[in-house]
Order: structure tokens, then sequence, then C-alpha cells
């Protein structure tokens, strides 16, 4: 059995999110009591985050495996899945093995060209060695506006409007993945599944127009191609991690699903 640290609220269709790389469940928290609300919500903490224990051999398609051994054993049946950045690409692997009722994805990965993930890879990778350069002033870099904007650009479309709190725990939890080194290498072979696998469920692709890692202007537009009958959706003033951006825009992405 899988186990996989959760927080679980509200009451409904289940809702599973998945973080991404380098992330925990906690990113999910500026909407999940409107979720709650008219969803069974469980958010997770994938195998080597948060507080999640590691797994041997992490790479994009054994954390989904992870989730797919998880959601089994908890009794969770077709839930509602959404995902961010690794999250994206892991709930949209689980659609194509008939596991899910919808799909949400925010940014997903796996629709750059070469360059893009090779960009991808090294921005994180150099993110991380700078929190590390940083950590023992972390709460005072973040603690200004100025600092909260260098350092966690690449992931927040408004870095500065971040609380300095969840700035310095997000930093934390980048910092304190186990499984982060091995799934971030893992995406130089991790494929996008087989679009004609994912059936007639609503999929929903939605992408911040303030995304500079998994850029807005290239790979939402190859979601768009490869994806046709998806519901393609810009979060207007959003970075790659949106839910602090725009938490109602966000949310209502996902209430859609209960039309």
């Amino acid at each position: 059995m899988t186990k996989l640290n959760h927080y679980r609220t509200g009451s409904g269709d289940p809702l599973v999110l998945v973080h991404g790389v380098g992330s925990r469940w906690q990113v999910w928290e500026p909407i999940i009591g409107a979720l709650a609300e008219s969803f069974d919500v469980i958010a997770v903490d994938l195998p080597g985050f948060g507080d999640s224990a590691p797994i041997e051999h992490t790479t994009v398609s054994t954390l989904a495996d992870a989730l797919a051994d998880f959601l089994a054993a908890e009794g969770i049946e077709n839930p509602h899945l959404a995902g961010n950045s690794m999250g994206g690409g892991i709930v949209l692997d689980l659609a194509a093995r008939g596991l899910a009722r919808s799909v949400t994805a925010y940014s997903p990965i796996a629709f750059w060209d070469t360059a893009g993930r090779v960009w991808c890879q090294q921005a994180l990778g150099r993110a991380k060695q700078l929190s590390r350069v940083l950590h023992p002033a972390v709460p005072a870099v973040l603690g200004s506006v100025v600092g909260r904007s260098t350092v966690l650009g690449l992931v927040f479309g408004k870095p500065w409007a971040i609380d300095a709190q969840v700035a310095v725990d997000t930093v934390e939890g980048l910092l304190g993945a186990a499984g982060f080194d091995a799934a971030l290498a893992s995406f130089t072979d991790f494929r996008f599944p087989d679009h004609t696998a994912l059936g007639d469920i609503p999929i929903t692709i939605a992408w911040g127009n303030r995304d500079i890692l998994l850029t807005y202007a290239t790979q939402s537009r190859r979601a768009r191609a490869e994806l046709p009958g998806a519901r393609h959706v810009t979060l207007h003033g959003s970075g790659h991690t949106p839910f602090f951006d725009d938490p109602a825009g966000c949310a209502r992405l996902l209430l859609d699903q209960l039309g």
C-alpha cells in the first residue's frame, strides 16, 4: 500500500489535487476552502515531497503509479483530478489509464520542445541552488518585496504579493523535497500520454500568461494543438503556479466540472 501524506476536507464528488516538482499540498491552500464547499477535496504530498516518504527510482511515471496505488488503497474511485506543472502531467497520465472523471491541468509539463524542457530543468535546478545558498538568510530576504520578487518570480506571477511566511515555506518545501532531483531529471524521458486514450472526459488546460517557466506563448499553443478537444483557458496576470495569483479564477475552473 502506498501511503501518502494528504489533507482531506469537504464533501461531494472526490477531487484530488496534485502539486508540482519541489512543491507540496499546501500550494493549493488559496482555493481549498472554496472547493470544499462542493467537493470532497484530497490534496496529496507525492512521494519524496512534503511529508510523504520518498520511493526508490523516482520518476514522473513512478510518482503517477504511487498516486494510482494511493487512490485504490483509499477507495477513491473515478475522482476529478487537478494538477499543477509536474502534477498536471501526472493527472493526464492517470486519465489516460481511465482513472479520472475529469482533469484540470494548470501549466502541465510535456508540452515543451527540447529547448523548453532544458530551460525548465536548468531554471529549477538553479533555483534550488540559490535557495540553498540563501538558506540562512531566507526569512530576511523574503521579508522584502524585492527579495520575494527576485527569488519567487520563476513560479509566481505576482511574487511581491505573496505573504512572507508563505514565501519562506515555499523555499523550505523545495529544499526539503527528497524527490526533487530525481523527479526533475526524469522530465527528460517523460512523454505526454496518447491523447486518444483520454476518452471523452472533460479536460481543461489552464495557463497563466505570466508563466516564464513553462512558457505561456509557446507551450500553451502546443497544448491547444495536441488536445484540440479540451477547454483551454488563459489566466491573465498569473504565473506558473497560479493559485496565489488568481485563486477565484483557479477555483472556478474546477467548480465548472460540476456543471
